[in-house]
């Protein structure tokens, strides 16, 4: 899934956010120049002097035990110290932590990255602070500027101790209570819990405790099991009238009263700062931003870099030569030994994009040993690992990033166990309960999305007996899965963004096609969501899924990794640049693909015309329905499994339309820069709108599009071992509301303000003579899809009321509670709508033999257009 670089703000909060980004998959930590020195607060003498009535350095650690490393670790029995020798102190070093444990629900999972600073210890009379050192904001060292800088933002205080010993007589170092300073809530785990339970727990130091320290020349690393309780269980409440989020109680803990979380943190060396590469946003690289406030010559102070790990040939003058030191992914002993060879296929692919810029082997794969001592959890040990819970879904790629140069220090992909598991079904259908009221819903969306995409390509090809369950070949599809899933997530640690246009590179002859999608992939790169490539039934078929890294990974990778003398750099990536307007090469990112308005610019389409993709997915998701109105399920098989293969093929109608929707006031946005011989932004042609505004309504508003037999209706129960309680699948498979579930979407969307902006906007964005899509074409045309049997006088079925019913709402709110962002021409056009809609329901109520629950239904909406008509409108908002 989608990869993050953590914030050091939001970062503290990685409990919650599992990760970016939505997000959300996520964003990127903000850096500062290369040349900068750490940041600090105006000088204050760190009071180095000792005090009497501390004790002698050999008294305090009398029978313990040393572990050599960047701060010396002394440890006996529960009692943990830390040796900071006298020059380190105020010196920068490399601060991070990670999640190790878990509770297993609601974002709150182990194997997770979390935060890393550029941090410091200081101190203050008989403390010692953990300072994280603010390296967004700089300026030239010596200068006025670097004063102002200083004084105008602040550093941060992550923790702090007590110094308990006096200076060792001969190395001048200290001791500080390490228990002190770690058994305290630095990554604010309570905050995080309290937001995903909405209760108050607390973090208990007395009930925490250091477990397994270990420490070498560079590092010093040190497991903390962090105990959080609750003082009393809240009493149950109701659902709030308000929709305001409400305490909900863990429901995987023995005692919900009391729960572990497993932290790992480390101090490491910080290496000095390499040289720096500009971001470009013509090809998407992760980046780390700095305010360099050195000069006022720059239109703005901020500069991008990109972030990058510190790759170098062994040997500059070759052609082609090892690297120096290769970045080496250690695989956790927790990754199921069935999957390893695909894990290590889909890292070591990248090779294949490095090989190509002159560095071989720039990419290194070691196994984690059952005994090894270290864990993978450590600072500058890039880890790929699984991990466990009840509602994942998703896999991710974060990494931890020198905030002066971008340089990538550390990487902790987390892959899911569901990707692989039997069961994933269980995690689509449970994801919206478990996610309600919960931030991960950014993110998640592409869990969702994947696990319901392999979900219902093995059911399709199941039923077609192309693939039979546990057979060999459902393990090798499941296999590439894995592989796809981990070139996607290794791409995000070696710098590199989504790229959501990459699926639209290629034509839909080659996609048929065995040997091109093999050699070439199925889209322009892995670091797009692409779907299965499912060919409909009697078409060839080409592979699968990806099998390849595509054009667009090689160029990334040339940009952000080639290696280039300071002299010629300029110039030379100006020369890959100007390679941006290639199709194969074709970039967009989250920005377009949530933005909603680029219909070449989304998450799970596939081939050079997204429309055709929509109605493809349409047809094979009939074709899955028409596959279980026959099918015999086994003596003794739940009748659940009929109930699970429509509800996922009922999800690929939901994601296929909304890339059809996009082109409804759609534009296409292009990264381009001055002299590429092609304009930034382009309005959808009016032809290719009303094409796409044709298949929506007779897809999804015919009377007919989701006709189900009886019979089929009969069969599909639930699973009532794993359904069960107040959150209980209904025994009866309800179409109608899931139908309208599906309908209600699609006209929230097309009758959004913003659609009809967009719309009545790009009348100005065609050419003189030319055609623009009206917005009267579009709410002319669904009104009269949505009303057939009004129009002819005709019956009108349960489901088909449901539907009428929710666009007069549509109508109703456009006339009489408009937004203040509603145009006064999509308002004027509900009103006419309104108005012919009533003269057909008017004609319809005076024809013969309608039952009457449809005379009903008629003579209902009628007389709530005309009281609508009448009444005047309140813009909310004014």
């Amino acid at each position: 899934m989608s990869r993050f670089t953590l914030r050091p703000c939001a970062a503290l909060l990685f409990g919650l956010l599992a990760l970016n980004a939505f997000a959300g998959e996520g964003k990127p930590a903000p850096a500062a120049v290369a040349t900068a020195p750490v940041a600090s607060m105006p000088n204050v003498p760190s009071a180095a002097r000792d005090n009497s009535n501390l004790k002698p350095f050999s008294e305090v650690i009398r029978d313990a035990q040393r572990q050599n490393g960047l701060f010396p670790i002394w440890r006996q029995n529960d009692k943990v110290w830390l040796e900071i020798p006298a020059d380190r102190l105020d010196q920068p070093f490399f601060f991070t932590f990670n999640r190790v444990r878990g509770i297993g629900e609601r974002g709150i999972y182990g194997g997770q990255m979390g935060a890393s600073y550029v941090a410091s210890f200081k101190r203050i009379g008989d403390r010692i602070q953990l300072i994280a050192h603010n390296q967004t904001y700089t300026a030239k060292p010596g200068t006025p500027a670097a004063h102002a800088v200083a004084e105008g933002f602040s550093d941060s205080l992550l923790g702090s101790t007590t110094v308990v010993s006096q200076a060792h007589p001969e190395r001048k170092a200290i001791l500080i209570d390490a228990n002190q300073l770690l058994l305290a809530d630095i990554p604010m785990g309570a905050t995080a819990l309290e937001m995903a339970f909405r209760l108050p727990y607390s973090f208990d130091p007395r009930q925490s405790s250091i477990g397994k320290t270990r420490a070498d020349g560079d590092i010093s690393a040190l497991q903390v099991t962090a105990h959080y309780n609750l003082m009393k269980l809240p009493l149950p409440s109701g659902v709030s009238s308000s929709g305001s989020p409400q305490a909900v109680l863990p429901s995987v803990l023995e005692d919900p009263r009391s729960l572990f979380l497993g932290y790992h943190y480390s101090f490491a060396r910080l290496p000095e700062p390499m040289a720096a590469r500009v971001a470009d946003d013509r090809v998407g690289h992760f980046i780390s931003t700095r305010w360099d406030y050195s000069d006022d010559l720059s239109f703005k102070p901020r500069v991008h870099l990109v972030n990058r790990w510190r790759l170098e040939k062994k040997d500059p003058t070759a052609a082609l030569s090892e690297a120096k030191q290769p970045i080496v992914y250690w695989l956790d002993k927790n990754i199921p030994v069935k999957y390893r060879q695909s894990v290590r296929e889909g890292v070591l692919a990248w090779n294949q994009a490095f090989e190509k810029i002159g560095i071989k082997n720039a990419v290194v794969v070691k196994q984690q040993e059952d005994d090894a001592d270290f864990d993978t959890a450590e600072a500058h040990r890039a880890s790929i690992r699984w991990f466990v819970g009840t509602d994942v879904g998703f896999a991710i790629g974060p990494s931890h990033v020198d905030p002066r140069t971008g340089e990538i220090l550390d990487a902790d992909i987390g892959m899911s166990d569901v990707f692989t598991r039997g069961s994933r079904r269980q995690f689509v259908d449970d994801l919206p309960r478990a996610m309600t009221g919960n931030r991960h819903d950014a993110y998640c969306q592409y869990a969702h999305l994947a696990a319901s995409e392999m979900h219902f390509s093995l059911d399709m090809l199941e039923a077609r007996g192309d693939i039979r369950p546990d057979s060999p070949e459902a393990e090798k599809f499941v296999s590439d899965v894995v592989r796809d899933v981990i070139m996607h997530e290794v791409g995000h640690t070696l710098g590199l963004r989504h790229n959501f246009r990459a699926s639209t590179v290629y034509t839909p002859a080659q996609l048929a096609n065995t040997h091109f999608t093999h050699n070439h992939g199925v889209a322009g790169s892995v670091m797009d969501y692409s779907p299965t490539n499912l060919a409909l039934k009697g078409e060839s078929q080409g592979a699968y899924n990806m099998q390849t890294l595509g054009p667009y990974d090689y160029w990334a990778i040339e940009y952000a990794y080639k290696p280039i003398t300071p002299e010629k750099e300029e110039a030379e990536l100006a020369k890959i640049l100007a390679r941006s307007t290639d199709p194969v090469l074709a970039f967009a990112s989250d920005e377009e693909a949530y933005e909603g308005a680029d219909p070449e610019a989304s998450v799970f389409d596939l081939g050079s015309d997204p429309l055709n993709y929509f109605e493809r997915r349409i047809r094979l998701s009939r074709e899955l329905w028409q596959r279980l109105e026959s099918r015999q399920l086994a003596p003794g098989q739940s009748y659940a499994a009929l109930r699970n293969s429509f509800e996922s093929s009922l999800r690929q109608v939901r994601s296929a339309t909304s890339v059809g929707l996009k082109y409804i006031g759609g534009v296409r946005q292009l990264r381009d820069h001055a002299g590429s011989g092609r304009l930034p932004l382009t309005p959808v042609p009016a032809d290719t709108q009303r094409r796409a505004l044709k298949l929506l309504t007779g897809q999804l508003f015919a009377p007919d599009s989701f006709r189900l037999s009886p019979d089929l209706l009969r069969r599909m129960t639930p699973d009532r071992l794993e359904y069960f309680g107040p959150a209980r699948q209904p025994t009866e498979l309800n179409l109608n509301d899931q139908v309208l579930g599906v309908q209600r979407g699609v006209l929230d969307r097309l009758y959004n303000d913003q659609v009809a902006t967009r719309i009545l906007e790009h009348s100005n964005k065609v050419e003189r003579g030319g055609q623009a899509f009206r917005l009267s074409e579009l709410y002319d045309t669904l009104q009269a899809a949505i009303w057939q049997e009004a129009r002819s006088g005709g019956e009108a079925d349960l489901g088909r009321r449901n539907l009428q019913r929710e666009q007069v709402r549509q109508l109703v709110n456009l006339m009489t509670r408009p937004s203040s962002q509603t145009p006064a021409d999509a308002r004027a056009l509900a009103r006419d709508n309104a108005r012919e809609l009533s003269g057909w329901l008017q004609t319809a109520l005076n024809k013969p033999r309608l039952s009457k629950e449809t005379r009903a239904h008629y003579a209902d909406t009628l007389a709530m257009l005309n009281e609508a008509m009448k009444a005047s409108y309140t813009r909310s908002g004014t």
